[in-house]
């Protein structure tokens, strides 16, 4: 770890602090915002220290991209990064604007998602994405949920990254993902230097310390986390039954001991989502937890409790009473 919190993401030199935004709540995911709380909530990122954005054309089929490139223009380039990802192509919809009925994105569009992880849908959509963005340069690329693209991905849009990381038009180049067993797969196989795992090392889920962790520590491989609060149950305290659980009702197993991790946060003085927001980074592969919201208070109360210290016995106890993975 470098000074301030600081640590490396990848192998080009960028550095990124605990804790960075993704921007899916800007492409309106769970209900529509305006133009101006997409603004505030970016500039409430910037004055509470985040320097990393992620986003994709996935997200509100390009709503994301754009408001998070205007919020940005003010700011110095080189003070910033950004990841967008490939492998969902935006192409005009045959018939017209329609509601976005992909991912709950609350949009109307005349775009639509078209699978493509070629080596010229990856250039193409990250020619849409600059565009987009308004931007001159992209710092990483991620290729997009490739689960059931495997082999495209493989010989497509990784060697097409690789190509673009050695002619500099990126710095960083791997996969974002909401499972760790194919992450860990394109680790070994490729020459990646980041990923992005949503859900997968959490409080509640601990399966990418089973095959990705350790694939990317041997490979010097940096690793994203996201969707530390597994959608929903591990935000507040304490856990909810009307929560959700990877975007589905929370099960009551999950539930009870969601509970059971919350009274043991009690008993050493801090809530839950402190707990599990600086879980991740306890792992050496872990650069940054990627965390969204919807408005500049529900950033900036995610930024607070991503800086409470946590007593150092806490994680032990949490191993012991077997509520963690040892």
């Amino acid at each position: 770890m470098t000074g301030n919190g600081m640590r490396p993401l990848g192998r080009a030199g960028i550095e990124v602090g605990p804790m960075s935004y993704g921007a899916a709540a800007l492409g309106n995911l769970g209900g529509p915002i305006s133009d101006e709380t997409a603004e505030r909530i970016v500039d409430a990122a910037w004055e509470g220290g985040i320097r990393y954005f992620d986003v994709a054309p996935h997200y509100g089929l390009g709503l994301a991209e754009e408001r998070l490139g205007r919020a940005l223009a003010r700011r110095p380039r080189d003070e910033f990064v950004v990841s967008t990802k490939v492998g969902r192509l935006l192409v005009e919809n045959p018939r017209g604007p329609r509601p976005d009925d992909e991912g709950g994105f609350d949009v109307v569009s005349p775009l639509v998602r078209r699978p493509d992880y070629s080596r010229d849908g990856v250039v193409r959509s990250l020619e849409q994405s600059l565009d987009r963005m308004g931007l001159d340069r992209i710092d990483i690329v991620l290729v997009h949920d490739p689960d059931d693209h495997y082999e495209e991905a493989l010989a497509g849009a990784f060697p097409a990254l690789e190509e673009l990381r050695a002619e500099g038009v990126i710095r960083s180049y791997g996969a974002g993902m909401n499972q760790s067993a194919m992450l860990a797969d394109f680790v070994r196989q490729t020459e990646l230097d980041v990923v992005m795992c949503a859900g997968r090392y959490t409080l509640l889920d601990q399966r990418a310390a089973e095959d990705l962790l350790a694939a990317a520590v041997a490979r010097e491989v940096s690793v994203v986390a996201a969707a530390v609060f597994n959608s929903g149950v591990l935000a507040s305290d304490p856990p909810r039954a009307g929560s959700s659980y990877d975007y589905g009702a929370v099960p009551d197993e999950i539930l009870d001991r969601a509970r059971a991790i919350a009274a043991v946060c009690h008993e050493h003085g801090v809530l839950l989502p402190a707990a599990a927001l600086q879980f991740p980074r306890g792992h050496t592969a872990v650069s940054t937890v990627c965390v969204g919201a919807r408005s500049p208070e529900q950033l900036t109360a995610n930024l607070r409790q991503s800086a409470v210290p946590l007593p150092s016995g806490l994680w032990a106890e949490l191993r012991e009473r077997g509520l963690v993975a040892g």
